[in-house]
């Protein structure tokens, strides 16, 4: 299923559970007077009127008095009651007065050639729908006196271009703007502490958004589809980012996460296509299940410490993915976590994780080494199906991890080497999918260690460092992983010199003219 399609059904399911909990059946409506072609509500106690829908739909340029009188006693307009102005497809303007203080939910729904409206100061609250799938209203100015906008307000308003929210709204409700395709730019004020859901759904001409320090929720789906919006800063005060809040934004290059976020919500930036690389800080604890799925265009990602588990299809699709650092507070790598990601040639996995998920690298046909640590126990379904270009297979585990028969699917592991300990080497040769291995031999602890042993050179490693005496003072040895990157670099200091690497890999010290294997302990 292609990404369109995938938001198409979303949408659809979304919209249509936030239209349910607004709209409500139509009946005949019931109405008190009409005055001059307007149809009113009396409400005696505190003779106040309000604005509601008659017999006939409102059409033209419609200027709602401040008062009427009926039988001579004068009533105050100060309501436009739910549904007024609902479907008045012939409405092209209308002029509230400074009497009316609320504008009911559905007001003007639907009115599509509406193409201005003046909304005065003495109103407090905007309903629910009021404004929804007006198509011909290009600028809205909401007053300073509104404090609370209704869940999809604007809702499909496709020819507004600009709206300025005024400092004394607190909340930007859930699709108050969401398919306001024009909308190229807004502003959000201080007073706003949390973004809803699908605020801003599918706002495709957005370009740019500052979030002020304020919010400290940005909810689901609530820049979802955003495909102009190129960069966003998500300030300190933030704490969450919802699931889908930015999925689909394929022109998005850079996003900043601060340390205030502890939770980045599912697929919050699936299909980001644009993105190159991100950071998440280290006071994220949970990332949801495909959070960065389809982002094409990443190219690295650092996952940091206070991360537990990396969940399914999170990297999932991201092809031009070339190195990713997983970190030791690890413990399991859910499905699909890597599926596809095609431009990874290699992945060492830490010594703190315990399982891989079913396909967690299926795809991934760039892979040509792989080393796994002797803490995993488990290795789900097709983990490295598909991976045909696969050269090595470092797995230092003594006993053989529970291993479903498909792990290497179609992964032509009969031209690849396993690496085991030599304590176990016939127990992996006599178990699937393992056996399948065209070679099988022993993990190497040292290689090309005679040539440099004549200097009085020694090599031990032991905590994760590589400890190298009987250098020359002020020698430099280089270290490279088993895939040729460079790891960097330490000089001998009273021909003494140490390098921290990962537990269970496999590093190269390269030493005057000898390249070093070694087998970090």
């Amino acid at each position: 299923m292609c990404r369109e399609e995938i938001m198409n059904k979303r949408f659809t399911a979304l919209m249509t559970t936030l239209i349910l909990s607004v709209f409500f059946s139509i009946s005949s409506f019931a109405y008190d007077v009409e005055v001059d072609g307007i149809y009113y509500n009396l409400i005696s106690k505190g003779n106040v009127a309000e604005v509601t829908k008659g017999d006939n739909l409102y059409t033209g340029d419609i200027t709602i008095p401040s008062s009427i009188n009926v039988n001579e006693v004068e009533y105050s307009v100060t309501i436009i009651g739910k549904m007024a102005f609902r479907s008045c497809s012939g409405l092209t303007s209308i002029t509230i007065p400074n009497s009316v203080t609320s504008i009911g939910d559905d007001a003007f729904y639907k009115c599509g050639r509406l193409t201005s409206v003046t909304i005065p100061n003495s109103v407090s609250s905007s309903g629910s729908s009021a404004f929804e799938d007006c198509s011909s209203l290009t600028s809205i100015t909401i007053p300073n006196s509104v404090t609370s906008i209704g869940s999809l307000a604007f809702n499909s308003c496709s020819g507004l271009t600009s709206v300025t929210i005024p400092n004394s709204v607190t909340s930007i409700g859930n699709g108050v703007f969401s398919g306001c395709s024009g909308l190229t730019s807004v502003t959000i004020p201080n007073s706003v502490t949390s973004i809803g859901i699908s605020a801003f759904l599918r706002c495709s001409g957005l370009t740019s958004v500052t979030i002020p320090n304020s919010v400290t929720s940005i909810g689901e789906y609530a820049f979802d589809g955003c495909i102009s919006l190129t960069s966003v800063t998500i300030p300190n005060s933030v704490t969450s980012i919802g699931e889908y809040a930015f999925g689909g934004c394929s022109g998005l290059t850079s996003v900043t996460i601060p340390n205030s976020v502890t939770s980045i919500g599912k697929e919050a930036f699936y299909f980001c296509s644009g993105l190159t690389s991100v950071t998440i800080p280290n006071s994220v604890t949970s990332i949801g299940d495909g959070t960065f799925s389809g982002c094409s265009g990443l190219t690295s990602v650092t996952i940091p410490n206070s991360v537990t588990s990396i969940g399914e299809g999170i990297f999932s699709s991201c092809s031009n993915l070339t190195s990713v650092t997983i970190p030791n507070s690890v413990i399991s790598i859910g499905k699909k976590a890597f599926q596809y990601c095609i431009g990874l040639t290699s992945v060492s996995i830490p010594n703190s994780v315990t399982s891989i998920g079913d396909y967690a690298f299926s795809g991934c046909s760039g892979l040509t080494s792989i080393t796994i640590p002797n803490s995993v126990t488990s290795i789900g379904g097709w983990a490295f199906h598909l991976c045909e270009n696969i050269e090595n297979v470092y797995c230092y585990a003594e006993v053989v991890p529970s291993t479903d028969v498909y792990a290497f699917y179609n992964s032509d592991i009969e031209k690849a080497t396993l690496h085991v300990p030599a304590s176990a080497i016939e127990a992996y040769k006599t178990t699937a999918p393992w056996s399948g291995f065209g070679t099988i031999k022993a993990i190497e602890e040292t290689v090309g260690i005679e040539s440099v042993e004549a200097r009085g050179i020694a090599i031990q490693s032991a905590g994760g460092f590589i400890n190298i005496s009987g250098l020359d003072n002020n020698e430099k040895v280089s270290f490279y992983g088993i895939d040729g990157k460079s790891l960097g670099s330490a000089t001998a200091i009273n021909g003494t010199t140490s390098f921290a690497a990962q537990s269970g890999s496999i590093v190269v010290a390269k030493i005057g003219k000898e390249n070093i294997k070694i087998a970090v302990k």
